[in-house]
């Protein structure tokens, strides 16, 4: 009878034992639990080739309205030195032919400039301010790096037999469809003092023009 009792009271703490290698478990080590490695396949990364050259030299052209002489054609060259990824110094010399004043053409003969000062260059020497860094996606596979930027400077203005002193300001978009090329959208403002109708005034002469700059 007693032996019946023993039995009976050590069977669960034998069927306990033996539930784990029925289902395929083990105890842990004494070295601790062992750790599952995961099993992931990595993928290769390309490495964006954005060229790091500081330099950056091209052309533009646009349309200048210079006040009093309506809106016409400018062309010009730029080069920009990049300090750091914010901050850039840029070099512009452009020129312009003005057109005829609302007077002159109302006045028939009547010409207030001959042609050779009609002849607008201006020379700038500006500093820059990325504002806005990211990218422009075309689609799902094509991505471009672009910047948003303001500028402003100072330089010179030759117009109607005379030198001006001039301040610009305004803004640009610069998109990078390469590591080496770059297409610039901007608008300028280009001020001085002229009394060229016998009063003096601050004239401003608003630009607009589409550029493009390559690396170097």
């Amino acid at each position: 009878m007693e032996i019946g009792v023993r039995v009976f009271l050590l069977a669960p703490l034998l069927l306990a034992m033996a539930a784990p290698a029925a289902f395929g478990q083990s105890e842990p080590s004494e070295d601790g639990p062992r750790v599952i490695e995961p099993e992931v396949e990595r993928r290769a990364v390309n490495k964006p080739q954005i060229d790091t050259e500081n330099w950056e030299v091209g052309g533009y052209a646009g349309v200048l309205s210079i006040e009093d002489f309506g809106s016409n054609p400018v062309y010009g060259i730029r080069a920009d030195y990049h300090i750091t990824e914010d901050f850039f110094f840029e070099a512009n010399v452009g020129r312009s032919t003005a057109g005829k004043t609302s007077f002159e053409t109302l006045g028939g003969d009547v010409t207030l400039l001959p042609p050779g000062d009609r002849r607008l260059t201006y020379y700038n020497l500006s500093l820059g301010y990325n504002l806005l860094p990211g990218e422009v996606y075309l689609g799902r596979n094509i991505a471009m790096n672009s910047s948003l930027y303001l500028i402003g400077g100072v330089g010179a203005t030759e117009f109607a037999g005379d030198q001006h002193f001039t301040i610009n300001f305004g803004a640009g978009y610069r998109l990078l469809p390469t590591d080496w090329l770059a297409i610039h959208v901007d608008v300028q403002d280009l001020m001085f003092q002229s009394d060229l109708l016998g009063e003096s005034k601050l004239a401003n002469n608003l630009g607009a023009w589409l550029g493009f700059t390559v690396f170097f």
